[in-house]
């Protein structure tokens, strides 16, 4: 059995889109979330009998959790040792590192001492994250001495990295979800040998172009985006590209959809920028079900992500691939892995980020040049199918998982 960890199980869409290929190919797993998803972005049946599966780690029973660490040098007996040292004395980024290392070994002996007492020998252990839960992951790889794994992403990597090349060395294997990320790893000392790209896909059979020509004319030309309203998405050049496109005298609309802390400052902006009949920031998290009404109703995807203040920063987002797929043309930064699915001029157009001059250009362009915007939504399109295709792009990571398996039947 392949044991999973996640910050909130099937809470981000794209874990949900992962572990619904896994259970396809059949390959057994259980879901351990360290928190309940505050809700779900999918709907379907697939997706509630998930969420009720996954073994949720908080809040603790504080006596449990006692009890667990006490018991842990007769359970795990030496494993136990070697894991305490390393928490106290392994290589850490800060000495906040170093006390959520420690609390998270804890947690590790409270799960590796139920994950033992409920199931056999687990074949494997993969953290969907690098940080808090990559740390449990490691370290109750460690006690029940089973291979460990792990997919980082951009936050968990940058913002709230922890014991991160730790890690790398006791990682059997690693994910990377773009070529950025495997470069990123050989430069904190993974082995070559250890790294393999497979991208967070989507299945773009749930997402097809738009049908029906509208009349020209019947509208503005409407610019879309979407995501959670914080600094990381760039949401804020958006709005600013807006104003320049509005002193060019272009005529159009912008709809921002989502929700997130940033909300009431982007309206507010918005007013500030006397946009408030061409920018609207509608405040609603949009769900997996309603995606391709939104983006049927656009002409064009923007999303200017940046790397934020306090590190945080979007690996490869799933929603400019679910933009692309639906043949919208598709804009958006030079930043982690977004040059992976958009090649400046073949895919998409890519800015540098924190331009909101440059973003503009980069719309009026797709604007005023019907046939380039065309060109690039057939073949952004087909880069979405030939690269970021869920069925096939996850099978370096599903092939390994059966080696583990195997090996585990055959011992």
């Amino acid at each position: 059995m392949i044991h999973y960890i996640t910050s909130n199980g099937i809470g981000n869409a794209w874990v949900a889109n992962e572990l619904s290929r896994i259970d396809a190919a059949r390959v057994p797993f259980v879901l351990h979330a360290m928190r309940s998803p505050d809700k779900l972005l999918h709907g379907s049946e697939w997706a509630l009998r998930m969420n009720q599966q996954t073994m949720v780690i908080y809040p603790l029973p504080a006596l449990q959790v006692i009890l667990s660490v006490l018991l842990a040098p007769i359970l795990f007996r030496g494993r136990f040792f070697a894991a305490l040292g390393n928490a106290l004395f392994g290589q850490r980024e800060h000495l906040r590192a170093r006390v959520a290392g420690i609390a998270h070994l804890l947690v590790a002996c409270h799960w590796a001492r139920n994950v033992r007492a409920k199931y056999e020998s687990p074949a494997h252990i993969h953290s969907q994250w690098a940080h808090s839960c990559g740390t449990i992951a490691m370290y109750g790889a460690w006690l029940l001495d089973a291979s460990f794994s792990f997919t980082g992403h951009a936050t968990d990597l940058f913002r709230d990295r922890c014991a991160l090349e730790d890690k790398i060395r006791r990682a059997e294997f690693i994910v990377c979800i773009s070529e950025f990320h495997r470069d990123f790893y050989l430069e904190h000392g993974a082995r070559q040998d250890q790294l393999f790209v497979a991208y967070c896909g989507i299945d773009p059979e749930w997402f097809y172009p738009r049908q029906v020509v509208e009349v020209a004319g019947s509208r503005p030309y409407r610019i879309v985006s979407s995501g959670r309203l914080v600094e990381k998405k760039g949401f804020s050049y958006l709005v600013e590209a807006c104003r320049i496109l509005a002193d060019r005298g272009e005529a159009f609309e912008c709809i921002i959809g989502g929700s997130g802390e940033l909300e009431a400052e982007l309206k507010v902006r918005v007013i500030e920028l006397g946009l408030g009949d061409k920018v609207t920031v509608t405040g609603k998290t949009l769900v997996q079900e309603k995606i391709i009404e939104f983006m049927h109703g656009g002409d064009v995807y923007v999303l200017p992500c940046v790397w934020a203040a306090d590190d945080d920063v979007d690996g490869l987002p799933q929603m400019l691939m679910e933009a692309m797929a639906c043949g919208l043309p598709a804009i958006s930064t030079r930043l982690v892995g977004i040059p992976d699915l958009i090649r400046h001029e073949v895919s998409g157009l890519l800015v540098e980020p924190n331009d909101a001059v440059a973003l503009a250009d980069a719309i009026s362009r797709l604007m005023n040049d019907k046939v380039l915007a065309g060109r690039l939504a057939e073949a952004g399109r087909a880069r979405v199918i030939e690269r970021f295709n869920l069925k096939n792009c996850l099978e370096p990571l599903i092939a390994r998982y059966r080696l583990k398996l195997a090996g585990v039947a055959a011992g």
